[in-house]
């Protein structure tokens, strides 16, 4: 059957999803001005649809809803229809997915929201199959042409709460820094962890870097065994259930089990790479082999498939990182990673049963219509010992076994790839490569994050010190929201310590000013999540708790901390004081939620080394102490002095000495990294 072509007004815009409905008989409109006045000349309601390239059900609801004419006839006709990213425009996000938790106490993508001209919601919810669709439009109009004074009180009401939500006031009491507390911590966040599987126990499950990440700091600093046991089970169990590529490399972005078995096949930038340095972390303070495959594998991922190529800008151009594989291809989810046992067996012949034997596949299917989710339920360790063969006889096999699966797999119709670069996933990557460079001292690695920070501060960055959110088509269109600063400060601070290069200490503390310009609240000492230079919406939202990305204002607060100890600024420590004072009550109880959070006050618990290394073998020195974990080390130092405040009139002409401080007070200098390794075991 011929459908009909239309084109609505999407089809000048330069996101892959919005472009996705371009061509639907729904006249949509991108959010912005023309479409808001158009509404209230009309005076139509408003329905807001909101998701993302990535999302299964996004596309199932365009398929079923948005392409058909009958139910587009009736959208034209009595609203106005507006499309939007939540990627590109997270901020409209938050407002519209507020009002859904508060109507139904739950959320979702799609994300559809009816509201008045003005923007203020009434109705909120997700994936609503045609035929509901359709009646619950007629119903809404029915009331707003009989009645419209119900959904006016309805929407102000709404409106009202979704403003206050989130809202957080200044706490002038000063929180308790007793190790204690961290403590408390740990034991209310035990009750929540699997410790058979890995991760929470609840199913879908998300892996939630972040809390990790705090739960291995929370071992280094307390040796409590089962804080490092929660986190080495999920990593491995992740590791080797399919939520990961076991041919490809990369995660996806969530189990849809308790097993990590079967994964929502879409990939995600910002799941990969902080996944690549919390595997990277955890190599450091473990030496698991099956870690640094892991971010080696993913990386490779990274660089094959999201990457772009080098695009002109800046000193020298750089590359930027993509946003995201779909789960679907061939409108089948997952069908582009999923094997038969005969499809392993033709490509693979005689290494065939091994590899099956290795990654669980039957001839029934270990998933849907006969197909296999490749996953592994032993160790090589335990594989080996029962199957009498050596690990080295294992690993060829198995490295063998993924480069001819990876070919074949290669020529299959491939998921539909989100090629928009988003400013806080590409600071994210580039914080992966960074952390993944310190961890194996891997020079790829090093070279690939400053080719990424070369693209950031050349095509992303104006003259002004601004940020901006996307980059598509050699445009930038969006103005960037604070996670775009939050994350892409962390980067620089970490790049400068991977190199000791000056100028991105400096990028760091320049994008912090702006941001307290820009989008500080004084009078409470948090930060909303937009501009005072954006349009408002309804409401300005400010990020407290952490997801699967950290908040925002939580890494503005590790931030602040970070910077206030190289530069001895000590406004940004007591602002990064108080932003943990605020959400004090969060804490104890929070678990991953508040897992960034937890990490600035282990800082103020247990004060950071100051590590400086100055003199011409610095690079050398440095690597050796960044091969270990070392949370609260604060490194920094380089062949001269530079200016930071600390390393004044600590450079000694022909020596390399490493200098280990706590509070500004520091111990006699030594040559040897091991010497420095000591002075850091000691207690405060």
């Amino acid at each position: 059957m011929k459908h009909k072509l239309f084109t609505n007004h999407l089809i000048n815009e330069s996101s892959p999803y919005l472009l996705m409905h371009a061509h639907n008989p729904v006249d949509w409109y991108p959010w912005g001005s023309e479409a808001l006045e158009k509404a209230k000349e009309e005076n139509k309601l408003l329905i807001i649809s909101i998701g993302y390239a990535a999302c299964h059900w996004c596309h199932v609801m365009e398929k079923e809803s948005f392409a058909d004419e009958e139910t587009a006839q009736i959208m034209n006709k009595y609203f106005i229809a507006i499309k939007v990213d939540r990627e590109e425009r997270p901020d409209i996000d938050q407002v519209y997915m507020t009002a859904s938790h508060l109507l139904t106490g739950g959320g979702g993508w799609p994300l559809n929201a009816v509201a008045l001209p003005d923007g203020r919601p009434f109705f909120a919810g997700t994936y609503f199959p045609k035929k509901q669709w359709i009646l619950l439009l007629e119903q809404i109009q029915r009331i707003y042409r009989d009645n419209p004074q119900q959904i006016e009180a309805q929407a102000e009401s709404l409106s009202q709460g979704v403003r206050s939500t989130g809202e957080i006031s200044i706490n002038l009491t000063d929180i308790s820094l007793d190790p204690a507390v961290l403590d408390q911590i740990f034991e209310n966040w035990q009750g929540s962890i699997d410790y058979q599987w890995g991760g929470e126990k609840r199913a879908p499950k998300f892996p939630l870097p972040v809390g990790y990440q705090y739960l291995l700091t929370y071992f280094h600093l307390t040796q409590k065994a089962r804080a490092l046991e929660a986190v080495t089970i999920t990593l491995d169990k992740m590791a080797m259930g399919g939520i990961y590529d076991q041919i490809g490399g990369g995660f996806a972005r969530y189990s849809t089990d308790t097993f990590w078995k079967v994964p929502h096949f879409e990939k995600m930038l910002y799941d990969n790479a902080q996944l690549v340095s919390l595997y990277s972390h955890a190599y450091q303070a473990t030496e698991n082999p099956l870690y640094k495959a892991v971010v080696y594998e993913t990386l490779d991922f990274v660089e094959r498939e999201l990457t772009s190529p080098e695009i002109p800008g800046g000193a020298g151009g750089g590359r930027g990182f993509y946003s995201s594989l779909d789960a679907d291809s061939e409108g089948e989810e997952g069908k582009f990673y999923l094997w038969t046992k005969s499809e392993i067996q033709r490509v693979l012949a005689g290494d065939a049963p091994l590899v099956i034997d290795y990654y669980n596949v039957t001839d029934q299917g270990n998933w849907e219509n006969g197909q296999n989710i490749l996953h592994r339920l032993e160790t090589d360790e335990a594989f080996t010992e029962t199957r009498k063969i050596s690990r080295q006889q294992l690993e060829e096999h198995i490295r063998s076994a993924k480069q001819k699966l990876l070919a074949v797999r290669s020529h299959r119709v491939r998921p539909a790839l989100d090629d928009k670069i988003l400013t806080a996933w590409n600071a994210l990557m580039l914080t992966g490569y960074v952390d993944a460079y310190r961890a194996f001292g891997d020079e790829r690695f090093l070279k690939q994050a400053l080719k990424n920070a070369g693209f950031i501060t050349g095509n992303m960055m104006s003259p002004d010190g601004r940020l901006y959110r996307n980059y598509k088509n050699g445009k930038c269109t969006i103005n960037a929201f604070l996670d775009d600063y939050a994350f892409t400060i962390a980067a620089f601070i970490s790049l400068y310590r991977a190199t000791f290069a000056g100028q991105w200490l400096s990028l760091a503390r320049d994008l912090t000013r702006y941001t307290l310009d820009h989008f500080y609240d004084k009078t409470g000492g948090m930060f909303y999540y937009t501009s005072d230079q954006d349009p408002g919406l309804i409401a300005r939202k400010m990020e407290i708790s952490d997801n699967v990305i950290p908040s925002s204002n939580s890494r503005m607060a590790l931030n602040l901390y970070l910077l206030g100890e190289y530069f001895s600024a000590e406004d940004y420590t007591l602002k990064a004081r108080q932003m943990l004072n605020n959400i004090k009550p969060a804490l104890v109880s929070g678990g991953s939620y508040y897992a960034n959070w937890d990490l600035l006050m282990a800082y103020f618990v247990f004060p950071p080394f100051e590590v400086a290394v100055v003199g011409d073998d610095w690079e050398q020195k440095r690597k050796e102490l960044e091969r270990r974990f070392l949370p609260q080390m604060i490194l920094m130092g380089g062949a001269e002095e530079g200016h930071l405040p600390f390393l004044k009139g600590k450079l000694q002409k022909g020596k390399t000495l490493i200098y280990i401080c706590r509070d500004k007070r520091c111990m006699l200098p030594v040559v040897e990294v091991e010497e420095a390794l000591k002075q850091m075991e000691r207690k405060p």
